[in-house]
């Protein structure tokens, strides 16, 4: 008995898998690979909710080891013709941190960045929207200490993001997002009372997530 409902539980979800393969399919080929100039529409509004993980770039500062960090983004834009969108995003990102030698965990350090945003959408092949942003603003950083060794204060810094992805039309209201960006959040840091100038928390970023489209 066990083995006859064994056997129909796998050939329900093979006609489930069969059934979800047709769909994607079908709409592949409802929507032919076709190259087609501008990306978006007049007046769209998009919402986009992503989050990945994010390396620095470099050692955060002399003597340390920093862990690849999470990431979350939020993004809204409106697009202004078929190509150019403007907008705002909001990241959060986390780094622990330890002293290399000898090993000691110090905290970790946050980081808010606030990035008004211009995005172009130049083509679009088919379903998939290729995209390339660009984003300036400011980080905000903090330092939360696993100890009571120092008091660790980074700068607020300048923000220049640089990042490029795509969009995998779903439905016409929602999209598969991947990208990548660049993020530079390089300083100076107060530690113990004493001014660390090189404190870089630049990363390079990967995103995974989904859009919305009105």
């Amino acid at each position: 008995m066990s083995s006859a409902s064994d056997r129909s539980w796998k050939r329900n979800l093979l006609l489930v898998i069969a059934l979800l393969v047709g769909l994607g399919a079908g709409q592949v080929r409802a929507e032919e690979p076709v190259m087609k100039d501008g990306g978006t529409e007049p007046g769209k509004v998009y919402l986009g909710m992503r989050a990945g993980f994010a390396p620095l770039t470099q050692q955060l500062t002399e003597g340390t080891s920093t862990a690849v960090g999470s990431l979350v983004n939020f993004q809204a834009m409106y697009s202004l013709n078929n190509w150019l969108l403007i907008g705002m995003m909001l990241e959060w990102e986390r780094h622990s941190v330890n002293i290399e030698r000898p090993d000691i965990d110090l905290g970790h350090q946050d980081t808010v960045s606030v990035l008004p945003t211009v995005e172009l959408r130049p083509v679009r092949f088919g379903p998939i929207t290729p995209y390339v942003n660009m984003s300036f603003g400011v980080n905000v950083n903090s330092f939360g200490e696993a100890r009571n060794i120092a008091t660790i204060s980074p700068s607020n810094t300048f923000a220049w993001r640089l990042g490029w992805g795509a969009d995998w039309m779903i439905t016409k209201q929602f999209a598969l997002n991947g990208e990548m960006a660049y993020k530079r959040n390089d300083g100076h840091a107060t530690v113990g009372g004493v001014r660390v100038d090189d404190w870089n928390a630049s990363s390079f970023g990967f995103l995974f997530g989904v859009k919305m489209f009105f």
